[in-house]
């Protein structure tokens, strides 16, 4: 929602201004200037409205208007002071589109944006025009909260104030609706409670101007769910196996017959492990029902008899139910849903991207990453049967299971199951698909009867964090309805924590820093953990040895290996894309020293880790949705994703 005062109506066309004149193979061979410093990244500018491309760096040369906030690389620099210019292009492929004066831009110098998350569960954020009001309401830990409500209220009623602009009331899927929230500077902000913010300033810059609200005003209408189960099948689950074909038989009867049933699909998979040479487990992962809105809602019940125990023990606790997570976040056709939620069910550990025998190779926390990413935008449940005889793998798998389920302001979304006690199983699996079927009924307006209010505080915790993860599904729907975009902010600042100092939880923190990555350094950086990989395994019984062969390698693949030679710290192996980001790197920050004192246990556990990203960066790679060609798909090496923070290594 625009402010009436603030909103400056921006025709943005990024990337998409006619070259002055056709580029010859002297301009192909070009290449953008550097940056002081550094010896791969390209110097970058934004424009600012009002800016004209000109075909010589002369004030009486015949220019034209372009759209202000394009993103460009700079040729070439000429002149000073007032009469400074720079050749631009918009892309790195030696093809410029002519000259600009420097005073009409802005240096970007860290490809550092921002993201809005989900809103469900929190305030929106506001835009501030100057950095002392939220630097104060930061500080003020006591009235802070309240004056940013108030502040926020002023806002949505339109009246001229501090607040430039409000985040959109829907989601906006940045991989739909493309836009752009550059970081320009960042400082961070500590209060007397020892809270830290960062205080942000920023441009926002989306890709399109809004479209018209869609002729539809019942928005909701079409909105439709799914909810796959994924389900354990090793030997000890058989009456649990039963108990779910039960859960599913009573919700579809309940649907069957009322408007709600062309709304809502289930699906199911089953998981057991790693087969080990053993043919009578059968399988890792099977596909048991896809949720098809093409078939009936009840479709899914004469499949139910696929499901069965398995007739063999595995080897060891853990079964990979990663791997069944995976299948259904690879094979369910999400994008024809709304609510998209999927529904865990396990009395073990999983086989995480430590362990040899996982077929996926990644660990809860990338899972969750893949889950949540904009290709999926799904929701993971967990419901852990904590049986007596699983006693001594139950904290792990705990661990594993909350850190897979975390989902925003919602939090975990994990059930544990006390003893495996069947009657409370039941009773989880009962409330978990009523709580979800209540929120995609709420959605498209049509209630369903018999759905029985939750009675205990565990019932009324599922049926809120049901309601905060439905809520975010919808706004996530909207928004890619709507195709709502960021606000058209000129220049503000903004604080990447919810305005709460009193309350700051990090789940319900507005704002995400993130990294625009190109494809090449996505592959970049994948090939320098394989790099580190390698070599930790070839020194292994000689780790004094590790940093040289990470140079050798380092050096091998780079695209600029003169910069390799002589780094310290195992960070100089990375791009320098990496560079000054501000975030608390796992591994950068090694000496040799470090490396070699760490001991081997340790130094395996960051290696593990390390394969877990690797894992992540190649699904990012294979999603074709994630990614944004900013030159007209000229060079695919360059489209863009911008990665989170906590995937990198």
């Amino acid at each position: 929602m625009m402010l009436r005062r603030a909103a400056l109506v921006l025709v943005l066309g990024l990337f998409c201004i006619a070259p002055v004149a056709e580029a010859s193979a002297q301009q192909a061979a070009r290449q953008p200037l550097l940056m002081e410093g550094r010896s791969a990244l390209f110097q970058r500018v934004i424009l600012r409205p009002g800016a004209r491309l000109a075909e010589r760096p002369d004030a009486n040369a015949p220019a034209q208007p372009t759209p202000g906030f394009g993103v460009f690389y700079v040729y070439a620099r000429q002149g000073s002071g007032a009469d400074a210019w720079l050749e631009i292009g918009a892309a790195q492929d030696g093809r410029t589109q002519g000259w600009v004066r420097a005073e009409r831009t802005i240096d970007w110098k860290q490809t550092m944006v921002l993201a809005f998350n989900n809103p469900a569960g929190r305030e929106r954020a506001m835009f501030f025009r100057e950095a002392e009001t939220p630097r104060a309401l930061w500080l003020n830990t006591r009235g802070g909260a309240a004056e940013a409500t108030r502040l926020r209220e002023a806002a949505r009623a339109n009246t001229e104030g501090p607040v430039i602009a409000l985040e959109p009331e829907n989601f906006i899927d940045i991989t739909r609706q493309f836009y752009l929230l550059p970081i320009i500077s960042a400082q961070r902000v500590e209060n007397e409670a020892a809270q830290e913010a960062r205080l942000l300033e920023v441009i926002s810059a989306p890709a399109q101007p809004a479209p018209p609200p869609p002729a539809d005003p019942d928005a909701l209408r079409n909105y439709r769910g799914a909810v796959v189960f994924v389900v354990d099948t090793t030997i000890s689950m058989g009456p649990y196996i039963e108990r779910t074909r039960e859960a599913l038989k009573r919700v579809v009867d309940r649907i069957r017959d009322t408007a709600v049933r062309d709304n809502f699909r289930f699906g199911m998979v089953a998981f057991r492990d790693h087969m080990g040479g053993n043919p009578r487990l059968e399988y890792v992962t099977r596909m048991v029902s896809l949720p098809d809105l093409a078939e009936a809602s009840d479709a899914i019940l004469p499949r139910l008899s696929q499901l069965a125990e398995a007739r063999e023990s595995n080897e060891g606790f853990d079964e990979d139910s990663l791997a069944g997570i995976k299948l259904a976040l690879d094979e369910v056709p999400w994008q024809q849903y709304g609510g998209r939620f999927v529904i865990l069910i396990t009395d073990a550990g999983a086989r995480d991207a430590k362990d040899p025998r996982g077929q996926t190779q990644m660990g809860p926390e990338e899972m969750r990453q893949l889950a949540q990413s904009e290709a999926k935008q799904v929701a993971i449940y967990a419901i852990h049967l904590k049986t007596p005889e699983g006693r001594n793998n139950h904290a792990r798998a705990e661990r594993q299971y909350r850190e897979l389920t975390r989902f925003g302001a919602a939090g975990e979304l994990y059930y544990p199951i006390n003893e495996g006690n069947l009657n409370q199983f039941g009773q989880t699996v009962d409330g978990l698909t009523d709580a979800l079927l209540a929120q995609v009924a709420a959605a498209v307006g049509r209630p369903i009867a018999g759905i029985r209010a939750p009675q205990s505080a565990a019932e009324r915790r599922l049926s809120e964090q049901a309601e905060i993860v439905g809520t975010a599904m919808r706004l996530s729907y909207l928004g890619r309805e709507r195709q709502q975009t960021a606000p058209d902010v000129v220049r503000s600042f903004v604080l990447d924590q919810e305005l709460n100092p009193a309350d700051p939880r990090p789940e319900r923190r507005p704002l995400d820093v993130r990294v625009l990555l190109t494809r090449n350094q996505l592959s970049d950086l994948a090939t320098t953990l394989r790099n580190i990989i390698q070599a930790q395994a070839a020194a292994r019984l000689s780790p004094e040895s590790f940093f040289e062969r990470v140079r050798a390698a380092a050096a091998a693949t780079a695209r600029d290996p003169r910069r390799m030679a002589e780094f310290q710290r195992l960070g100089g192996a990375f791009g320098e894309f990496l560079q000054d980001l501000p975030y608390q790197s796992q591994i950068m920050e090694f000496t040799q020293e470090e490396w070699n004192s760490m001991g081997a246990g340790r130094r395996t556990e960051i290696v593990n880790s390390l394969e877990a990203k690797l894992r992540l960066f190649e699904e990012f790679n294979r999603q074709p949705s994630l990614w944004v060609s900013f030159d007209g798909g000229r060079n695919p090496g360059e489209a863009m994703y911008p990665v989170p923070l906590d995937a990198l290594p």
